[in-house]
């Protein structure tokens, strides 16, 4: 394997060659078919040959195209299944694993970046990889002072290739539609290459870690690494031992994939609500499964170890009020309140006029999982959903091109499709309405309001007992108005 390339032009050939070669296969299976096979067996093997090759280019140029790999992964349970299943396996290794750097250029990027006697701060070091992903890979190793631990390290040039595969992959956009069909990637570039900067930043990224590790260091359900070292270009964290996702994913037995989903779920909301920080990269490789010594159960004392802190949104308050308020009123079959909440938020343009009960209906088959104690997620449903959406003849396709969907909601929006992709690919059944409860503000109003009564009349009664009381203690405000009256 060569190092990274970093060439525009050889990158951008290669990832020519993906919407070339699709073009190529299609000629290639009308042969087949014109020579007799069956259509179906043709297409099936056109399909498995698009998946190799998008495994290999994506894989081999990590940057900006890996990336899109990794992010396209979690939307294939929304896909149909005769589309879905020949991407599936080369779509999740995207999600675990890229082939690798040369232990050379690993040994120099080291050097470089932690000096000339970086061994010595090992006491092993495992120069085959343990992961690979799209900005830099990970190696285990023994820290001086004993501690097991992940190396990450950044590829040399990978700055250079995000920005250009991003560029190109925008250009191919539309040529690119029929290797993913049912997904709009334009935008989804779009929004990666608006978070490079962040992406590429170790140190941003420690800042991002060390904030969940001070959060969640007492939690007895999420597991966030230690940041060891960071410097430039080079991330040392503890390393985490368990069951990734993927693994889950694929061959998990229904009460991990149960345990291993609500858990996700949990995150998804608690994170932004505790540290002010979305973590914005929901694919399965950045999740682990922590059986610890009860791996045949209870599940009630497995934890989800979370990994890659790179990509965060920003949000100081938490998920804003207005998503909690708009679910809660949806739910409660409020269609005028969450058309005039949607349109205060820009939701619904100054110049767009809808009907909100056909909005309401618009909104209520994607709120199914809040609307029920335990939902089911499954690939089945999903497919629904984006079936729904993507009929150029409905009138819910017509509503929906109508809608708008304001930059401060973007990443929000995409991490949680995200999750829900991958809680679908999991075939978890979460108490998704419990987390919202938890963790959003202004979706459980009811109870805040039965709180803020109660608080109220036990306020009320200590007033009136106080009133009753010839030793009542007068407050100070009192005493200086009764005061200034006198005067």
């Amino acid at each position: 394997m060569s190092d990274l390339p970093r060439k525009a032009i050889t990158r951008t050939a290669k990832l020519a060659a993906l919407p070339l070669g699709f073009a190529g296969r299609a000629t290639w299976g009308l042969g087949k078919r014109i020579g007799g096979r069956p259509a179906e067996i043709v297409a099936r093997e056109m399909q498995q040959r698009t998946a190799e090759q998008m495994f290999k280019v994506l894989g081999e140029l990590k940057g900006g195209a890996m990336k899109l790999g990794q992010a396209m992964s979690v939307f294939e349970s929304a896909l149909p299944e005769e589309i879905a299943k020949p991407y599936r396996a080369a779509l999740t290794k995207l999600q675990e694993a890229a082939p690798p750097m040369p232990t050379g250029t690993v040994h120099a990027a080291l050097e470089e970046r932690l000096g000339p006697e970086w061994q010595e701060l090992f006491l092993e070091f495992e120069d085959k990889p343990a992961a690979a992903a799209s900005i830099g890979q990970v190696h285990r190793a023994v820290w001086h002072d004993g501690r097991q631990v992940a190396v990450k390290v950044q590829y040399p040039g990978a700055g250079q290739a995000l920005l250009s595969d991003l560029s190109q992959l925008s250009r191919f956009a539309r040529v690119l539609g029929p290797l993913v069909p049912g997904m709009d990637i334009k935008p989804l570039i779009a929004e990666l290459r608006d978070r490079v900067a962040e992406e590429l930043d170790y140190e941003l990224e420690a800042e991002s870690q060390r904030a969940h590790v001070t959060e969640y260091a007492e939690d007895t359900e999420i597991v966030v690494p230690e940041v060891v070292h960071q410097g430039d270009q080079v991330l040392i964290t503890e390393w985490l031992e368990g069951i990734p996702l993927s693994e889950v994913i694929a061959d998990g037995r229904p009460e991990e994939r149960d345990r291993a989903g609500q858990l996700l779920a949990r995150f998804l909301f608690s994170g932004a609500s505790r540290t002010g920080l979305l973590h914005a990269d929901p694919h399965p490789g950045n999740f682990r499964l922590l059986t610890g010594d009860a791996p045949d159960g209870p599940p009630e004392q497995w934890k989800l170890g979370v990994l890659d802190f790179g990509s965060v949104d920003r949000l100081p308050g938490g998920l804003p009020e207005p998503i909690g308020i708009a679910l809660r009123m949806a739910l409660e079959g409020d269609a005028a309140g969450v058309y005039d909440l949607m349109r205060g938020e820009g939701f619904v343009k100054p110049t767009i006029e809808l009907d909100p009960e056909a909005l309401l209906e618009f909104l209520l088959p994607m709120l199914e999982p809040a609307q029920v104690e335990a939902f089911h997620f499954e690939r089945q449903w999903i497919r629904g959903q984006a079936a729904r959406m993507a009929d150029r003849g409905s009138p819910v396709y017509e509503l929906g091109n109508q809608l708008n969907l304001p930059p401060a909601y973007l990443l929000i929006h995409r991490v949680t499709l995200s999750t829900i992709g991958v809680l679908c690919q999991l075939g978890a059944t979460v108490r998704l309405r419990d987390e919202l409860e938890a963790w959003v503000t202004g979706f459980a109003a009811e109870a805040e309001e039965a709180d803020e009564t109660a608080e109220a009349d036990e306020t009320d009664g200590e007033a009136e007992g106080a009133e009753g009381s010839d030793d009542a203690e007068v407050p100070a405000e009192r005493v200086a108005e009764d005061a200034e009256t006198s005067a």
